[in-house]
């Protein structure tokens, strides 16, 4: 297939843009190396392309979403499960829903900002309970970066001492809204623990970036920058520096290697024109999230690597796992009548219950709960849901 070859060779070429290829442009760019950044998304900015304060009824869809916003109109998430183009194929007998990001900065715009720290158990869960791999690393040897990540990025909470929920550098909690006071007095009369939740989102000024007004809309895009994805704390420091090139609607095809099978560069196709790049690096950094790096890794087949990059046990693409949860809905009839009133807060939750009954015997499985609260009068939404007719008789108004 033939192919355009950039002239310059760069110290470090990094594919992907979120919470790995951002972090690790960041770092590199300061610490002086040239970095080409490939992106298999199209550029955004979260003030020149983000929603924030943008009503529903403006829009004749009325915000709902569709196939590349599955979340909403006006969401900030470029992607999703079904992408026109992107088709990819299960294993006969399973069900398993592949989603993805397609835009700077991936995943980091549009996920909860939840930023809790592994725990020391979290380090040997075998030697514990029996199940999965002891890590070869403790909590205290990634400490330090926590710090430094707490540090830079900005994260809120609360020191707790909470064992296996270690503390950091904390910005000030938010309090709680009303209907996280009545879960928390609830949570307590049945010994579950409440504790101010952990979020990457600013409370105070940092950085030059401003504190959250309270707009409650951070799935939107926060034009201010007061909540952390890559696009708006890692990549501008490093653009700033003038040695990142960020390379959009570049799709990574194959890892470039020499006749010893190093690294020497990525093979990637624009989306655009359909056109074959290369890059040439003399290192390359694999960030574009786990499935996707897997199946990088699978293309890239040479005579040091017939079955793909460190393949050579044929375990590369198995054990993976996502993230998994349940949920719980419900309301309280003594807040339906309660006034309109500001109730929005940070994107997210202001209370967090963490990990209990992690040791309880008991349990038909391993290692408890944790919950991760949501609720309040939020924005309106684009139509009435299929359950407004069970409302009608505990709703006022007709």
């Amino acid at each position: 297939m033939p192919y355009i070859q950039t002239p310059t060779v760069y110290d470090v070429c990094i594919v992907g843009s979120g919470a790995g290829g951002g972090m690790a442009a960041y770092v590199l760019t300061k610490a002086g190396a040239n970095v080409v950044m490939l992106e298999a998304g199209g550029d955004w900015d979260t003030a020149r392309d983000g929603n924030m304060l943008t009503w529903n009824y403006e829009s004749p869809r009325r915000g709902k979403g569709t196939k590349a916003r599955p979340f909403g109109e006006f969401d900030a998430c470029d992607g999703g499960w079904d992408i026109e183009g992107e088709p990819y194929t299960k294993a006969e007998g399973t069900e398993w829903d592949w989603f993805r990001a397609r835009m700077l900065g991936g995943r980091t715009n549009h996920w909860g900002r939840i930023s809790l720290r592994f725990g020391p158990d979290d380090f040997k869960r075998h030697s514990i309970d029996g199940k999965g791999h002891d890590w070869p690393i403790g909590y205290e040897d990634l400490k330090p970066y926590y710090d430094r990540v707490d540090d830079l990025i900005g994260i809120f909470g609360s020191a707790e001492g909470v064992y296996n929920e270690p503390d950091g550098n904390f910005l000030p909690a938010p309090k709680p809204r009303c209907y996280e006071m009545m879960v928390k007095d609830g949570a307590s009369k049945l010994g579950i623990p409440v504790i101010p939740s952990r979020l990457s989102i600013l409370t105070r000024d940092l950085g030059g970036r401003p504190a959250c007004h309270y707009c409650g809309q951070c799935n939107r895009g926060c034009a201010t920058r007061s909540n952390f994805s890559t696009q708006t704390v890692l990549l501008p420091p490093a653009l700033e520096t003038g040695r990142l090139t960020i390379i959009p609607h570049a799709m990574a095809r194959e890892v470039l290697t020499d006749t010893e099978g190093e690294a020497t560069g990525v093979s990637y196709v624009d989306t655009r024109d359909l056109r074959e790049y290369q890059v040439r690096a003399k290192v390359v950094v694999l960030a574009a999230s786990a499935c996707e790096s897997a199946r990088l890794m699978m293309n890239s087949k040479s005579p040091r690597h017939p079955n793909g990059l460190s393949n050579s046990s044929d375990v590369l693409g198995r054990y993976l796992t996502d993230s998994t949860g349940g949920d719980v809905m419900g309301y309280f009839p003594q807040l339906v009548d309660m006034p309109v009133h500001n109730d929005d807060g940070v994107g997210g939750m202001h209370i967090y219950i963490p990990w209990w009954l992690e040791k309880d015997k008991s349990l038909p499985f391993s290692r408890g709960y944790h919950i991760e609260t949501w609720g309040g009068r939020g924005m309106p939404g684009y139509g009435f849901g299929g359950g407004i007719h069970r409302a009608n008789d505990k709703l006022n108004g007709g």
